[in-house]
């Protein structure tokens, strides 16, 4: 898989910019408070020294090792932080709240047991399935054991790592199938990603913020205290926005002007600088054409034409960034209501909360969004 499929809209990084692994994955945090904390170099020197580690399990070990560096690596360049993940080392995870735990991926059926062990009613996961893939986690293994087990719900409701504005975009209908899943259930309720550093906090605390009263800077802080992570709040404040002004969208379209070239196509925007979109050639007006529905934000893209990656010179374009690369920008405003403008603003700032109003109003949206397919 391509490792930039996940890469967020605000990182500004074209394509060309980062390694390619054949992987797909998330992290930010040192392991200070979290479980399984071991060396582990130190861990492996010890099953050296008994004798008891093979040949087969020295290189399985050094595979996993190397994997945790590649994603570790695109992590932090994806995600603007240093962040770090040791998928080697087994499944962490902290108590934000007696009834929440953030933490990283389930690796094996056993893992299911272990949080049985401390209460925990519903297991939800983020996690695609090249997430899973890459690091060779066996999902489906997991669900069916959780299954036949009658205490416990295994849930799943993707995002695409490293990418923010499908976190926002996401968002909504993710945090109302885990609001209904906690009223199902009651007890723990155990969310996860695959390192337990982006998708997983943003989710608990857009779940804090919405149901259980927080202002967002207060769960932020109670979650930080608990767990070293680095979730996107740009994210969790435009979704807020998003539906306290009804998920409205405008049409945009932007245009290419060559009638000599042979394809056009744009990457960036919504979609993340891992994926293409074609461009339609007007035949009438003579030039290529990409019509799309867009949410109020601020979107970089690129043009690649005949495989080319190029900037118009007749739309706005970004200062360069840390790699020098400059890219288009587009500004898309919902200019259709000075009230909607006027909460948008205000939760977009610097410490937005939420009225009872607001409240209620995101709570019966939880309770109505349509449930989807796990």
């Amino acid at each position: 898989m391509n490792c930039l499929q996940n890469l967020p809209l605000s990182s500004g990084l074209p394509f060309q910019s980062i390694r390619c692994h054949l992987r797909k994955p998330l992290c930010f945090a040192n392991t200070l408070g979290m479980a399984n904390t071991c060396d582990p170099n130190r861990s492996m020197a010890v099953k050296s020294a008994s004798g008891s580690m093979s040949s087969a399990e020295t290189n399985s070990s050094g595979v996993k090792e190397e994997k945790s560096e590649t994603y570790s690596h695109d992590m932090t360049q994806a995600m603007g932080a240093v962040l770090t993940y040791r998928h080697e080392l087994g499944m962490n995870y902290n108590f934000i709240r007696p009834d929440l735990i953030v933490g990283s991926c389930l690796q094996t059926p056993e893992d299911v047991d272990k949080l049985r062990a401390i209460g925990v009613k519903t297991i939800f996961c983020l996690q695609q399935d090249p997430d899973l893939e890459y690091f060779g986690v066996d999902i489906n293994a997991i669900r069916e054991y959780a299954r036949s087990c009658n205490d416990i719900q295994h849930l799943r409701a993707q995002i695409r790592d490293f990418d923010a504005f499908d976190l926002r975009m996401r968002l909504p209908a993710v945090v109302s199938k885990l609001y209904k899943a906690i009223n199902r259930n009651g007890g723990v309720t155990y969310i996860h990603c695959t390192a337990g550093l982006g998708r997983a906090p943003a989710v608990a605390l857009a779940y804090m913020f919405w149901v259980q009263g927080y202002k967002l800077d207060e769960a932020h802080r109670l979650l930080l205290s608990k767990r070293s992570c680095f979730p996107k709040l740009d994210a969790i404040k435009g979704a807020t926005a998003d539906i306290l002004t009804g998920l409205s969208k405008k049409l945009i379209t932007l245009t290419w002007e060559d009638n000599n070239c042979s394809s056009v196509e744009i990457s960036g925007l919504d979609i993340g600088w891992g994926q293409r979109m074609p461009l339609h050639f007007d035949e009438k007006q003579g030039f290529w054409v990409l019509q799309r529905e867009l949410p109020e934000g601020s979107y970089e893209y690129k043009y690649i034409v005949d495989g080319e990656w190029t900037c118009s010179k007749y739309q706005l374009v970004t200062s360069p960034n840390k790699d020098g690369h400059v890219n288009n920008l587009l500004q898309v405003l919902d200019n259709s209501s000075s009230v909607n403008a006027s909460i948008r603003k205000r939760l977009i700032g610097d410490d937005p909360d939420l009225t009872k109003d607001e409240r209620l109003k995101i709570r019966q949206f939880l309770e109505s969004c349509p449930d989807e397919e796990d």
